[in-house]
């Protein structure tokens, strides 16, 4: 009796149990499958993902700093500008305001589902990290890991430099001669003591990704690859007795290429994790690591990658994506950049101290300094940022649609004029040919390698400054058979004239303008005289219906320089009622209707660029009759009404009267018939 009332009493407790457990698995946490990372569901989690570099961890060339650019070496020069004190409370306000909520948040929203945090050893020792407190490491992380959970993007740590340095080199803020992690036990000590503490802390957060235990290893010469694995193989077990949940990311000696001796795995829940840089983007080059991942039957991950062009890297994470490999981008932010979403724009101050590190002279006084470091400081908060849409089009648009999509970079409505750098985005052969495009060179280069001006995107377009008021960039180093792809809306259907504004210093260049796949007409380019003398060459009757359409602007023969693309609006096509007449390159009208008019007659206005419009109504002796508008006019259609009143709302006189519009200076006049109140 005992036993069937108990199977009675708890027959409905164990279908509950089943229930809950059915929704809410047992292991909600990010981990390995065989060759994949899964969810708590069990379904695969391609990771894709941002760096959040020079945050934590400064490295001189993000915030072009010249030397050795190690962390230590940057805070050594701070504080001989502007004392320890001072130092301090710069690196409290730069580390309060590179990475903020917003910025998170914006990572959510561009589509990515992780974020890889380098920290420093030096957040977790007794004197702690210049603009953390000792005492607030955890508090730090952990205001990390809230703003991740409130967006869903999981937060791999990666201890980016390790006790006495994990290779000689800057990155791990080593004095540059050795790499103490490996040639003195107290320093793997350390490591496996803040990775035990950083486990004990997490082991119970859903949304950390893992932990990537070292960035980039560099083994001395007369070290053994046994000695990497022997190390890992400690944090590991270190970790294992705090947290059995969470992935560890292993990565190879050699800057996390060279994966020797470190197979077979030594953890159920394991990653190996490779870095790649400036080579080929073909299958060939990551076979060494798709090998790894079948001979161990793990899965593998590009844990850092990037400082290249758009191309290399829409075409790195198109492959990636084909063979389920997760990958994480280098990195979100940077000083002065176009290989980052946000760059930091150069003060001229800020200048004025880089070139007093690199070149000695005057040393700048520490109010000065401190004054401008603050204002560095101030200027990495996103507002204050550019943003480069081209670089997260890149990263997730383009590699994860089908080849040979293309979007609009900007709204293009016509009449108006385009900016020649605002083509398309799509990639090379898509929104644009160039014959440069990405660094395959084995090192780093400069930008110029691919875009030879250096500036406002991260494509193989030449762009550099045009030195033109209103314009500030223009496509340079125009070779023959490059071209540009547009996607405009024509908002008026009717004759344009095409004005390219071109400098050349000498000629022979000429230009195709093809529309919707049908060549429109070729322009010659004449000399300008000078490489940033600008003028103009006109391409005439070109209809365009409204609507969208694609503008392909080919060089036939290069050897010039584009600022813009114009179309103005000769005469447009109203349906069947009114063709528009242009009064300046902004500002169409047309003949009154009905014409001629009893009642009420309306002047047909169309805004293409926004001014203000005096509209006015004289008898044929010049006076004046009636002011009809004057205000400031918004771009789009408008009708303005005349009832045959004057200025006091009495009907005028039948006959001719004369309708005046001035506007940017200009004036045009059209004649109406008015032929009185009907009886």
């Amino acid at each position: 009796m005992g036993e069937k009332y108990f199977d009675k009493k708890f027959a409905g407790f164990y279908v509950w149990i089943f229930l809950l457990f059915w929704a809410f698995p047992l292991y909600p946490f990010l981990h390995t499958q065989g060759t994949t990372i899964v969810d708590s569901t069990g379904q695969e989690i391609i990771l894709r993902g941002l760096g959040l570099g020079a945050w934590l961890v400064q490295e001189g060339y993000q915030l072009h700093i010249p030397g050795y650019g190690s962390p230590s070496d940057i805070e050594n020069k701070i504080v001989d500008l502007i004392s320890r004190e001072s130092a301090e409370r710069f690196y409290q306000k730069y580390i309060q305001n590179y990475v903020t909520e917003e910025d998170i948040k914006k990572i959510a929203e561009w589509g990515f589902n992780s974020i890889r945090l380098p920290f420093h050893y030096r957040m977790f020792e007794p004197e702690g990290q210049a603009g953390i407190r000792p005492e607030d490491p955890f508090v730090f992380l952990d205001r990390v890991l809230s703003w991740c959970k409130k967006y869903r993007l999981y937060l791999i740590l990666d201890m980016h430099c390790a006790p006495g340095g994990q290779n000689k080199d800057n990155i791990s803020d080593s004095d540059g001669k050795e790499a103490r992690l490996w040639t003195d036990p107290i320093m793997q000590d350390k490591t496996v003591t803040i990775w035990r503490k950083i486990a004990a802390r997490y082991a119970d957060e859903v949304w950390i990704g893992g932990y990537d235990l070292l960035n980039e290893p560099v083994l001395p010469s007369g070290h053994s690859s046994s000695e990497l694995r022997a190390l890992y193989i400690r944090i590991a077990h270190a970790i294992r007795e705090v947290d059995p949940h969470h992935i560890v990311f292993i990565e190879g000696n050699w800057y996390a290429t060279d994966f020797s001796g470190l197979t077979p795995p030594f953890d159920a829940n394991m990653v190996y994790a490779f870095h790649k840089y400036w080579n080929e983007t073909s299958e060939g080059s990551i076979s060494n690591y798709l090998n790894l991942r079948n001979q161990t039957g793990r899965p593998i991950w590009l844990g850092e990658s990037g400082e290249n062009s758009n191309v290399w890297f829409s075409e790195v994470i198109r492959l990636l994506e084909s063979l389920r490999i997760g990958w994480n981008w280098w990195t979100h932010k940077k000083v002065e950049t176009l290989t980052s979403p946000y760059s930091v724009p150069i003060s001229s101050a800020y200048q004025s101290i880089l070139n007093y590190w690199e070149s000695g002279g005057v040393k700048p006084s520490p109010t000065f300094a401190e004054s401008t470091l603050m204002d560095l400081a101030e200027a990495l908060r996103l507002e204050h940022c550019e943003f480069h849409p081209d670089v997260v089009d890149a990263l997730i648009r383009e590699p994860l649609e089908p080849k040979g999509t293309r979007v609009p970079f900007k709204p293009h409505p016509i009449p108006g004029v385009i900016p020649a750098v605002e083509y398309d985005l799509g990639g090379n052969g898509v929104a644009y040919s160039d014959k440069v495009v990405k660094n395959t060179t084995g090192s780093p280069t400069s930008p110029t390698h691919w875009n030879s001006g250096g500036k406002y995107r991260n494509d193989g377009v030449d762009i550099e400054s045009s030195l033109h008021a209103e314009i500030p960039y223009n496509v340079g180093w125009i070779e023959s058979k490059e071209w540009l792809h547009y996607t405009v809306n024509v908002t008026l259907s009717g004759k344009y004239r095409v004005i390219f504004w071109t400098s050349a210093v000498s000629a022979g260049g000429s230009i195709r303008l093809w529309i919707d796949e049908k060549a429109k007409g070729t322009v010659s380019v004449p000399s300008t005289g000078a490489w940033k003398k600008w003028d103009t060459v006109t391409l005439p009757d070109i209809e365009l219906v409204s609507g969208d359409h694609k503008i392909k602007v080919e060089a036939v023969q290069g050897g010039f320089n584009l600022l813009s693309i114009e179309f103005q609006l000769d005469s447009a096509y109203v349906p069947e009622e009114h063709t528009l007449e242009p009064v300046n390159s902004g500002l169409f009208w047309g003949q009154n209707f009905p014409s001629p008019f009893m009642d009420c007659t309306q002047i047909p206005l169309f805004v293409s660029i926004p001014q203000h419009v005096q509209l006015e109504i004289f008898n044929l002796l010049g006076e004046h009759v009636l002011t009809l508008y004057n205000g400031e006019c918004s771009p789009g259609f408008l009708s303005i009404s005349w009832h045959g009143q004057n200025e006091t709302g009495r009907k005028v006189a039948a006959g001719f009267y004369l309708c005046r519009i001035q506007a940017k200076g200009i004036q045009k006049v059209k004649k109406l018939l008015f032929l009185g109140t009907p009886r």
